[in-house]
């Protein structure tokens, strides 16, 4: 049996395969909250002791670098190794591989129905391919033409610094560095960086927060769920929420494209990670798209690359399966 992971700053994912058929259908699959575990063996014994099956292979997708079999996990207090996992639960292969690396073996596997699309483009195949994901933190990642498949590239490109492309994020920028050494795409740019955003229109943009808004944060540790459902709320919208998202969305395009010009990524961009499905509307409003193909004298280029949602909410499990099965060679 192959065992698949996803492990992130908030849940994780497993699910066991079946090596000898050689398909993306799970036999078994759970998740558990990350942050209730004080190791991933933990976790993985209790998956295998209640799957019951024996393990021959592992391969697990996980937030953060990789390094010589090696993961300090970016947003749990996670020190790992291929070696100790295997050891520790007998299992005589393992494998670790950055989660952004995973959706990115994942997105060739993609079907129509598991995508949303925001710009048709004019991509082509054996082009370069982008993957962007807000989730817990931020993750990025690409995909590269080679002989007959795709290969995969990870990065730590969401730590990069924060460049403000309107003279609102300037502000932002000046706030958060009043508070911080260091202001990376992802403190304002994932589920961490929302309530930042948040916190700079409270104090500084004449926004006033509503009792029952003050109430519902008071009442919880991640504050960034109910933001957003207050954002998009019909019946009872927020205008801070409302303007904390919005530029969110403005920034996350304007990192979507800088992403897609490093890397020539004109097969198109692939929005993944756990909040992208649940704004779509937001997406489509335009703030998106106008931030991705305001690049001065690359706008033409940039209009005509694809851009997609991923809804698949499997996605890095998929991909770290596609790995383990030996399913890369897209």
């Amino acid at each position: 049996m192959l065992l698949a992971g996803d492990i992130g700053g908030t849940k994780t994912i497993l699910a066991l395969f079946s090596l000898d058929s050689g398909t993306l259908d799970p036999l078994e699959e759970a998740s558990y909250p990350s942050s209730e575990y004080g190791s991933l063996e933990e976790i993985v014994a209790d998956f295998i002791g209640t799957a019951g099956y024996s393990i021959g292979r592992a391969s697990i997708g996980i937030a953060g670098p990789v390094s010589q079999g090696r993961v300090a996990t970016t947003n749990l207090p996670w020190d790992i190794t291929e070696s100790g996992l295997a050891r520790t639960l007998n299992i005589p292969e393992v494998k670790f591989l950055n989660d952004l690396k995973a959706i990115a073996y994942a997105v060739p596997h993609l079907k129509s129905s598991d995508l949303h699309t925001l710009n048709t483009g004019e991509g082509k195949d054996h082009e370069s391919l982008a993957v962007i994901a807000p989730g817990t933190g931020l993750g990025e990642a690409f995909l590269t033409w080679s002989n007959d498949r795709y290969l995969a590239h990870p990065s730590e490109g969401g730590h990069a610094d924060f460049a403000p492309a309107t003279p609102e994020e300037r502000e932002l920028l000046g706030y958060l560095q009043e508070r911080s050494d260091s202001v990376s795409v992802e403190s304002v740019c994932s589920g961490r960086g929302i309530p930042n955003i948040y916190s700079f229109f409270k104090d500084t943009g004449g926004f006033e927060e509503s009792v029952w808004l003050k109430e519902s944060l008071a009442d919880v540790t991640d504050p960034t769920p109910v933001i957003i459902n207050a954002a998009t709320d019909k019946d009872r919208r927020c205008l801070l929420c409302k303007a904390t998202l919005e530029m969110f969305v403005s920034i996350l395009g304007s990192e979507a494209g800088n992403l897609a010009l490093k890397v020539m990524a004109t097969g198109g961009v692939f929005v993944g990670g756990g909040i992208p499905p649940r704004i779509v509307p937001t997406l489509e409003a335009g703030s998106f798209m106008k931030a991705f193909t305001g690049k001065g004298r690359m706008q033409t280029i940039m209009k005509k690359i694809p851009v997609h949602v991923i809804l698949n909410p499997r996605t890095a499990l998929i991909g770290a399966a596609c790995y383990g099965l030996g399913l890369d060679k897209c």
